[in-house]
């Protein structure tokens, strides 16, 4: 019996695109389960898809508070030991990482027990924890042709995109609230959320509404009861984004590479407002400017967000929406779960 071991999180970016190779993977191997944080997000995604969950103990770098990293060699290692008597348990023939601090213990977990891992890399460049876990890996697939050149093991094969089943468009947008009548702007700050662009955007809304609705997803705890338009509707997150998607003529977002290969999938123009390195290493930065020179996005730096630029970049991107789609048909952004689950499975034991 094949069994197989996913395992990423501590952000919806490092998780979701699991899911999309969960209906190819179920061609290849009886059994899937997944190995994650306690209070992760990827607890609860996974969870929906009725998949065998494991919690392990696992530790983050903190940017900001470093005296607390000094604890993350004894959760690493209790984590190491927690996921290795899952796996003693389980007997997976091979684990699959999408990155992130969730992955290490496991990944470490696997090498040490001699299971193959196979790891993908979404961003631009990798992150460190994808760095750590490349050399436990077989191989390390990548999103963007230029990253797999960066170290040996690596392969380009693309990004896994969910496949999305949606509602009939009346239906989404009585669902919102929303008539269909004036074009959707979709904002979406990643699972974690933006202030900055939370903050903007609503400060933004009186000048917004009078052309567009606005469907915003600011992030959890990110909620603003007191601001209450019509044509605005807001929520922490969307499981089902896909209703999103379908009925939005532009979206502002992050810069996160599986949310850009979705919208890039779904051929929706972008103003892009990357993380600022600094909060992060720049990885988003570089992912929104692969999209930009393309022809497919356009960037809005942080550091340049006001009401003012917000307002002239949403109506700039929507006036040139059919010069953008002349280069989305130029530039082809298709699912490829199913070379993913190929691979993955050329690996297994």
């Amino acid at each position: 019996m094949k069994k197989i071991v996913l395992t990423g999180g501590g952000t919806a970016g490092h998780c979701t695109p699991n899911l999309a190779l969960i209906p190819y993977l179920k061609k290849k191997f009886d059994s899937i389960i997944y190995i994650g944080s306690k209070n992760g997000i990827e607890k609860n995604i996974v969870t929906k898809e009725e998949i065998p969950y494991f919690e392990i103990s696992c530790a983050k770098v903190d940017r900001y508070k470093k005296s607390k990293n000094i604890l993350i060699p004894f959760k690493v290692i209790k984590g190491i030991v927690e996921a290795g008597k899952i796996l003693d348990k389980e007997k997976p023939s091979v684990v699959f990482s999408k990155g992130g601090y969730v992955s290490i213990p496991t990944v470490i977990a696997a090498y040490n027990r001699k299971i193959p891992v196979i790891s993908h890399e979404s961003d631009y460049t990798f992150g460190l924890a994808n760095k750590l876990i490349a050399k436990f890996s077989k191989v390390v697939l990548t999103s963007f042709p230029e990253t797999a050149t960066s170290i040996n093991n690596a392969q380009y094969v693309g990004s896994p995109i969910r496949k999305f089943y949606t509602k009939e468009k009346t239906e989404i947008l009585k669902e919102f609230g929303f008539t269909g009548n004036k074009p959707i702007i979709l904002v979406t700050g990643g699972s974690q959320g933006s202030r900055a662009i939370n903050d903007t955007l609503r400060e933004s809304l009186p000048d917004l509404l009078q052309r567009y609705d606005v469907l915003h997803i600011c992030g959890k705890n990110n909620l603003s009861p007191d601001v209450n338009y019509k044509g605005y509707y807001q929520t922490e997150y969307l499981y089902n984004i896909e209703n999103a998607f379908l009925i939005s003529s532009v979206c502002v977002s992050r810069a996160g590479a599986n949310t850009l290969f979705e919208l890039m999938n779904m051929k929706i123009p972008c103003i892009l407002i990357p993380l600022p390195k600094g909060a992060s290493r720049g990885d988003q930065v570089l992912n929104a400017e692969y999209f930009q020179k393309k022809g497919l996005a356009q960037v809005l730096p942080q550091h340049a967000l006001t009401k003012q630029s917000l307002l002239f970049n949403i109506n700039s991107v929507y006036a040139n929406r059919l010069n953008i789609a002349r280069n989305f048909s130029k530039n082809q952004i298709s699912d490829q779960s199913e070379k993913i689950a190929n691979i993955i499975a050329d690996f297994a034991l």
